[in-house]
């Protein structure tokens, strides 16, 4: 059959009839702000060493609010700052008697290898550890040790800190923003004008070594690093055998006798030597087999790479939440 054009079906005739089309969204709210009082000021910019907002809040809160004139809200803005850092300082009190497991070493050399500088902090958690706030303390205060030079942790809390208040001062803010116990538990420094000094950090960050040393011919970085290496593994006793403690000397040799004891005395006069000196060998760092080489010793290997007449002068090996041990000028 056929039909006219105005006869044709249309498109909407032969299409099968489908969902009706979705219903729009209704537009969204819009949301009406109270009116800000006719006081009201933008808050001060925080600063990177300002407390958490909440402690903010209740110091400003103490200090009655701020007030509505400029020089109002800046003299209220101290005052409650001031309130923070009492604070802060009865914050870390509460702190100090946690456990500090955890923590970063770190250390700092100058350009020229002549001196150098390693720090270790402890706190409670790896996370805080990893913060950016403690990274940042952690590397400023090995630079500030580098310069500064300060005999032992209870000097170093003592010193003038980026010339405002104390290390000390800048540890307890540090305890305030993070909320933990957060301790300076070594800094060490060492000074070779005749060589060099070198650190390693081994790769978890919680343990490290520093030397210095004076050399025959030109300082070998590397070997230096692998020096550090040994130390942190092999954990030396002493720097040469005066450096050991009598008592612990004495102590050898009287467990050495009582273990020898029925032998004839010439035998025991001999093996009482090749004991001891197995002893000096274990302890004393340059007559320690080698890392990179058992069959020999650390002093001839640092001999052969810098040349005869070098002398290992000073080492300490850090360690968190452990004790650090080490001999030398400083």
């Amino acid at each position: 059959i056929l039909t006219t054009p105005s006869e044709q079906p249309s498109a909407n005739e032969c299409a099968s009839p489908g969902p009706p089309p979705p219903t729009p969204p209704p537009p969204p709210a819009t949301r009406v702000s109270p009116p800000l009082p006719e006081d009201f000021a933008p808050p001060l910019a925080r600063d990177e060493n300002a407390p958490p907002v909440v402690e903010t809040g209740k110091a400003a809160r103490r200090r009655g609010g701020l007030s509505s004139e400029a020089q109002g809200q800046l003299d209220a803005a101290k005052a409650a700052f001031d309130e923070l850092r009492k604070a802060g300082l009865k914050t870390a009190a509460k702190k100090a008697g946690r456990t500090t497991g955890e923590g970063r070493v770190w250390c700092a050399l100058t350009d020229d290898a002549k001196a150098g500088a390693m720090v270790a902090i402890s706190c409670e958690t790896d996370f805080v550890a990893n913060t950016p706030d403690f990274d940042g303390f952690l590397k400023d205060l090995a630079a500030h040790v580098l310069e500064h030079k300060p005999a032992d942790v209870a000097s170093c809390l003592g010193q003038t800190w980026k010339g405002d208040g104390t290390v000390e001062d800048a540890l307890k803010a540090l305890i305030g923003r993070l909320g933990e116990n957060i301790l300076i538990s070594d800094v060490c420094t060492f000074d070779a004008p005749g060589g060099a000094v070198q650190a390693y950090v081994h790769h978890d960050n919680k343990k490290g070594a520093i030397v210095s040393v004076d050399t025959g011919g030109e300082a070998n970085a590397d070997v230096l690093r692998d020096l550090c290496m040994h130390i942190v593994v092999f954990n030396p006793g002493a720097l040469n055998r005066d450096a050991i403690d009598a008592t612990l000397v004495e102590r050898e040799k009287a467990i050495i006798k009582e273990d020898l004891a029925g032998k004839p005395a010439e035998i025991q006069e001999k093996i009482m030597v090749g004991r001891l000196e197995k002893f000096f060998a274990e302890q004393v760092i340059t007559e320690q087999p080698w890392i990179k080489d058992d069959k020999s010793t650390v002093q001839k290997a640092l001999e052969g790479a810098m040349g005869a007449g070098t002398v290992l002068t000073g080492f300490s090996r850090v360690e968190v939440g452990g004790d650090s041990g080490g001999e030398g000028d400083e």
